[in-house]
């Protein structure tokens, strides 16, 4: 074995040996690069382990589900205020598992779990690629690199949040997506004919095992998988199609087998839409309503997008690796390889898999497929990033444009040993260790123009808890809500925990006899408010994403991300508070009064009757029915200007 850019094996003395054989150098080298990055990830997770208060606002609706409530946030009051659906049904699983008292820590483990497999799945799927071109030779981690020595890599490794569930779906995705391009067995066999009576119990048995193990059966699977990318997050669905079209030319199906393999990529989340327009009255999450996810704000989107990117110089290993990419374009059209004596990772170019054409596939491989291959991660990640910068970006340092980075790193997480490759593995690794070493997000502050939090740290110093990953570490500390809500619990009267604008205190006021809840309490944190209080407490998010009222009203200020609907405390008061009720000193009381008649007027009714009317099957369908328009309904946020508007 004379090629330069791989490292010498020694050979057997008698016959050719199969680069296959378990236990070669280069076999084990590989494997141990593998294996290192998601040690590396575990580790690093693990020593950054953390919980946020948005992984609260899933907790509290887990346990609603295991108390029986149902997936909501309030008893009695219909509102979806987890983004990520499948986490939240998957916390509410794992909850059920004997000894899982604190939904909180097991979303830590999980996540962690999710994080570290869909890196392995990630890198395996490349490897898989590379081997289509290039059977034998050592591979360099390269692409996976630039990911590793991030912080924010490590911060939502954890979290709480459905980030680890993202890794672990995009791992997943591009893995089942090269199994299927590797597959050389067509979608379908002829048949076989009569079978002897004596043979046919072993020819069952290796029918059922061709049906679980053959990738070409399991290509609906791969269908289903690629579709329940709106469950993990709704921008996925982005992600969900993009790998969806390419798994089509990649495998080039007759019209029949399409149409099935779009049936059960489709059949889960269209099951579940139907589910949610009936249930919650909308079409969407809650949370999408608040932040306005449908709207754009590119200037603030730009300005999230450069908050991850320059702070760790990630222009330099990106720089890098386009230019890498290109010069193996250019070579690749003038036929000449990638200059290091064996054909690159990256999938697309002009010589055939045995090097016997030059259509770029193998023999029964579709035109297009390999091209397909790589093109499809990335453009899932440039279309993620896009919708990011689109709508605004996010108020946690890097949390939404990772997916984006990860989708566009897929193709490069590994490359072949070779001189182009060692040289920019090297270069890779030497920002990686200023980055590792030196560069940290900055922490951000209220008094920013656009505020985005380094929100790993900042929980850390709010809480005082170098690993907040318990309830008990958010509740514990003595936050003036925490306390206030804790007495009005103790004294028993049936009241509602104001939280003022300008944070100018936290009023007792009574409820109102039909609120059926032995405390309510209006707070911003909304995760904080729901560990707190009790699961038959009515928790008010002030800032809309829990909101029914709050969420569909139209925003007022730009300065934090999913933060622009503040809900005025006249529609707190008019919801909750009978007529007559003491108004607290910081409210205006002709709004109360305004609030209090807007909320009979106009589609007002029917938003509330929709989320906490008995669901019966009128009511689901009256639900399905105007789904469409109350997702669509705004209000205005002062009730003076709604009342003049709606009444």
């Amino acid at each position: 074995m004379s090629r330069s850019d791989e490292i010498p094996v020694p050979q057997p003395a008698q016959g050719p040996r199969a680069f296959g054989l378990p236990g070669t150098l280069v076999q084990r080298w590989n494997a141990l690069a593998v294996l290192a990055c998601g040690a590396t990830v575990l580790v690093l997770g693990y020593r950054h382990r953390w919980t946020n208060d948005d992984a609260l606002i899933y907790t509290r609706t887990v346990r609603q589900i295991l108390a029986g409530n149902g997936p909501v946030y309030n008893v009695g009051e219909r509102a979806e205020t987890s983004t990520g659906t499948l986490w939240q049904w998957l916390l509410a699983a794992g909850s059920t598992v004997p000894g899982v008292d604190d939904p909180l820590r097991l979303a830590v483990a999980l996540g962690l779990l999710c994080t570290v497999a869909g890196f392995l799945l990630a890198l395996d799927g490349t490897r898989r690629m590379i081997r289509l071109r290039r059977p034998a030779g050592a591979l360099l981690p390269v692409g996976v690199l630039v990911l590793l020595p991030l912080c924010a890599t490590w911060d939502y490794a954890t979290s709480g949040l459905e980030s680890g569930l993202t890794f672990g779906y995009l791992g997943g995705c591009w893995w089942l997506l090269v199994r299927a391009r590797s597959d050389p067995e067509p979608d379908r066999e002829p048949d076989p004919g009569p079978i002897p009576e004596r043979n046919r119990k072993a020819s069952a048995l290796r029918g059922l095992r061709r049906a679980l193990t053959a990738p070409g059966r399991a290509l609906p699977a791969t269908a289903f998988v690629f579709g329940l990318g709106p469950l993990v997050r709704p921008d996925l669905v982005l992600v969900g199609a993009v790998f969806l079209a390419a798994l089509w030319v990649v495998r080039r199906p007759r019209p029949r087998t399409a149409l099935a393999w779009a049936g059960a990529a489709v059949a889960l989340p269209g099951g579940y839409e139907l589910f949610r327009a009936g249930y919650y009255g909308v079409l969407v999450p809650l949370p999408a309503i608040a932040k306005e996810a449908s709207g754009s704000q590119w200037g603030y989107g730009w300005y999230y997008l450069r908050n991850t990117l320059d702070p760790y110089l990630l222009w330099v290993p990106l720089g890098l690796l386009a230019a890498y990419g290109v010069l193996h374009l250019v070579r690749t059209r003038h036929g000449s390889g990638d200059g290091d004596g064996g054909g690159s990772g990256i999938s697309g170019g002009s010589g055939s898999a045995d090097g016997s054409g030059s259509s770029g596939c193998a023999p029964g491989v579709p035109r297009g497929a390999d091209a397909a291959l790589t093109v499809a991660p990335v453009l899932a990640g440039l279309l993620s990033a896009l919708f990011v910068v689109k709508v605004g970006g996010d108020f946690m340092h890097g949390r939404m444009v990772l997916p984006a980075l990860f989708l566009l790193l897929l193709p490069v997480l590994l490359l072949p040993f070779g001189r182009a490759a060692t040289v920019l593995t090297a270069a890779v690794a030497g920002w990686g260790m200023v980055c590792l070493v030196a560069l940290r997000p900055p922490l951000g502050s209220l008094e920013d123009e656009r505020i985005v939090f380094d929100s790993h740290s900042i929980y850390q110093q709010a809480l005082g808890a170098h690993h907040p990953v318990s309830q008990y570490d958010h509740t514990a500390a003595p936050r003036d809500f925490t306390l206030v809500a804790r007495h009005a619990l103790r004294e028993g009267g049936h009241t509602l925990v104001l939280r003022l604008p300008r944070d100018a205190g936290f009023p007792l006021v009574p409820l109102a006899p039909r609120v059926r809840a032995p405390v309510a309490g209006a707070e911003a944190r909304l995760g904080l408010a729901g560990a707190v209080l009790p699961l038959d407490g009515r928790v008010v998010d002030i800032l809309g994403l829990g909101n029914p009222l709050g969420a569909h009203t139209e925003p007022v200020s730009h300065r934090k991300a999913g933060h622009e609907k503040p809900l005025n405390r006249a529609w707190i008061l008019a919801d909750l508070t009978a007529p007559g009720a003491p108004v607290p000193r910081g409210v205006d009381p002709r709004r109360v009064r305004a609030a209090r008649h807007a909320l009979t007027c106009g589609p007002l009714p029917d938003l509330l009757d929709s989320t906490r009317a008995p669901l019966t099957p009128g009511r689901f369908w009256s639900n399905l029915r105007g789904s469409w328009a109350r997702t669509t309904l705004r209000i205005p946020p002062d009730p003076l200007v709604a009342e003049r508007r709606l009444c």
